[in-house]
Order: structure tokens, then sequence, then C-alpha cells
């Protein structure tokens, strides 16, 4: 495995919410008992996020975080918009976001959207079709002949298996040029009540888009010493995790099931993997100068850390994004990729995010 990335992109929807807001106008949903609102303050306050972005706010009247897609709950039994009008929102914002991201990407790789001979999408907070691939198409002015293929639903490390698909068209075809597009827009599935993991899910989840270009060993651009590339990957499925996260479809948007057992199970499993990505390459966790993990929540990050004994500020450029993107799901990764890039971050690097099943990715960079 050989890709190199080109050129990095992310997009942000035009407004965020402060998380002091948020917590203010979750109480409102249901999320928190008579009298309570103090308790539900808190849960937002720890997740660290300053801000979040969210394609639903609309232009600020009396309250800073206008928005009118959700109403306030009648009653104990209130659920929130269907899920058929999540995804018709889903479908209004998710190609422009997109778009937005890609169009960065390009740039910063010096590369005219009509070289594109791959696109490879990726989601897990909506459906469309036409839809994210076919706008990206229209709107960059990609070649009609562009092979398209989709990554969808797989959570928050979808963004480490639309890596793994482009580099293995970059491997079959060395001419190939593949963009990849994450779009997330997590905010669209919030959930009513008082329920525990869905209160967490609120609290952390946000949208956002980030799209890479990239190109095979083989391509004329493929040895560029100043980029960054993907050397290799690793998967594992983490054992006696499969109940501890999960991602469904339900009648009132996509449901967010979450166990406080997730840092932990990381946290005892994470060291053998990232020692057995490295030991493929001849490196060992002591020669990693830079560190892009996904920040599930601040739990994850303090877990990953602890287990492999991290120095203090090794997850820096996680924590930032947290803080002031919060939670994007598949498009997270990209984000951080981009801060450590632009900050100057040596290499080798690993990335590492998780998802439903239990399971973890992991993919070194030099």
């Amino acid at each position: 495995m050989s890709f190199t990335i080109l050129g990095l992109g992310t997009a942000s929807p035009e407004r965020s919410i402060a998380q002091t807001d948020a917590a203010t106008l979750a109480a409102a949903f249901n999320n928190a008992a008579p009298g309570r609102e103090r308790t539900l303050a808190a849960i937002y306050r720890q997740t660290r996020i300053q801000s979040r972005g969210s394609v639903l706010l609309e232009e600020p009247a009396r309250e800073p975080f206008a928005q009118s897609f959700y109403s306030p709950a009648a009653d104990a039994h209130a659920t929130g918009p269907t899920t058929a009008a999540r995804m018709e929102r889903y479908r209004q914002a998710a190609g422009a976001l997109g778009c937005s991201a890609a169009g960065r990407a390009l740039e910063a790789a010096d590369v005219a959207p009509a070289a594109v001979t791959h696109l490879v999408t990726c989601s897990c907070t909506g459906f469309a079709n036409p839809g994210l691939d076919l706008e990206a198409v229209s709107g960059l002015g990609l070649p009609a002949t562009v092979q398209r293929t989709h990554v969808g639903f797989m959570g928050c490390h979808g963004a480490f298996n639309a890596l793994r698909v482009a580099d293995a068209f970059a491997t079959a075809d060395p001419r190939a040029v593949v963009l990849v597009i994450c779009v997330e827009l997590c905010s669209l599935h919030f959930q009513y009540g008082p329920r525990a993991d869905h209160i967490v899910a609120n609290s952390i989840f946000a949208d956002g888009a980030a799209a890479a270009v990239g190109v095979g060993a083989g391509h004329a651009r493929g040895a560029e010493s100043d980029h960054w590339r993907i050397i290799g990957q690793a998967s594992r499925i983490l054992p006696d995790s499969g109940e501890q996260m999960a991602w469904q479809i339900g009648d009132h948007g996509f449901e967010m099931s979450l166990s406080a057992q997730v840092p932990t199970a990381i946290a005892e499993h994470i060291a053998p993997l990232v020692e057995s990505g490295l030991a493929v390459h001849g490196l060992v966790p002591a020669d990693v100068r830079s560190w892009a993990v996904h920040p599930g929540g601040p739990r994850v990050l303090a877990s990953v850390a602890e287990a492999l004994t991290l120095d203090d500020g090794a997850l820096d450029a996680s924590h930032h994004v947290l803080a002031w993107h919060g939670n994007m799901s598949s498009a997270t990764i990209l984000f951080i990729l981009e801060r450590l890039i632009a900050t100057g971050a040596d290499t080798p690097c690993v990335a590492m995010a998780f998802g439903p099943g239990l399971t973890a990715e992991l993919a070194v960079l030099t």
C-alpha cells in the first residue's frame, strides 16, 4: 500500500452553536427532567467541546441558536421529525458541503477536476440517490466517465475504508487520480428524551465534510517527497464488544447505542493493534512522531493516550478538532490530518478511529 495524499480540504456549515447554547437548547427536547438542567449542562461541558457546526442553524433572531427543524417537545412522548424529513434535509445540504471540501482539496493538490478518474464518497448519516456522488460530478465539473464508489453507514472510521478503496484503485491503475469525499450531517439525528446514550450522542456529534485527493506509487506524482503517504492499514474487530456501539435506522432518525464501556474496551485492545500495524513496516510505537486519533469523546482520547503512554500534547490536534468542530463521524480524521500537516507535524504518523462493532481502524503514514 502506498497512497500519496496530494491535498486535503475541509468544510464546516455556515453557522455553529456554542456548546453552552446547545445544552440550553437540548433541555427543550426532554433531554433533562424538570429541575435537572444543570446536570444536562454538566454533561455537555464534560465533552470539552466549545462549538459545533450544523446545517440546521438559521439566521439568529433573539437567540444565537435559531433553528426551526426541531420543535420543542410538546409532551413526554415527543420524537421529533420523521426519518423521511431528516433524509430530505440531508439531500438538500450534503452535496454543497461535500463539494466545498472537495474543491479545497483539489486546489490544495493542484489537480484539475477533469483529471479525476475515480470518486469515492463516504457517509453514514444519510441516503439519497441521485446523491452525493452525482452532485460532486456536476458541482465540481468532474468527468462524466469518473468511476464512482460509495462507502456507506460504516460509522466514524468510514474514511479509513474509503481511503483503502482509493488505494486499491490507485494501485490497480497507475494513472488513477482518486478523490475521496466524506460528508456527515450528524445534527439531523438529534434524539428526544432522557435516554443516557442518546444524550451523550446529542452532546458530541456535529456536521462537517472533508476530502482528499491522492494517487498511487505508479503515478508521476506518487513519489513527491513533500506529501504524506499512507503506507499501510490495519483493522480489528474488538472481542466481546458487539453490543457496545451500534447505529440503527429508526422511524425518527438514526439512533446511536453507546456503552460507557467503549473507552475501556479501546484501552484494553489498542496497543496490540498499533504494535502489529507498525511492525509490518519495521516500526515500533517509539518511532511514531505524530498521532491522529478520532475523538469519539474526551474519554476515548484519554484512554488511547494512557494505553499507549503518549506524551502530553501528543493528541493536541485531536483535542483541537473536537473542541471547535465536535465529532463529525467519518470526516473528523481528515480534519485532524489536515491540521497536523498544516502545523508541520512529523512522520511517521499513526491515525486511528473506532466504530460500531466495536471495530478499530488504523493507518500508518510517512
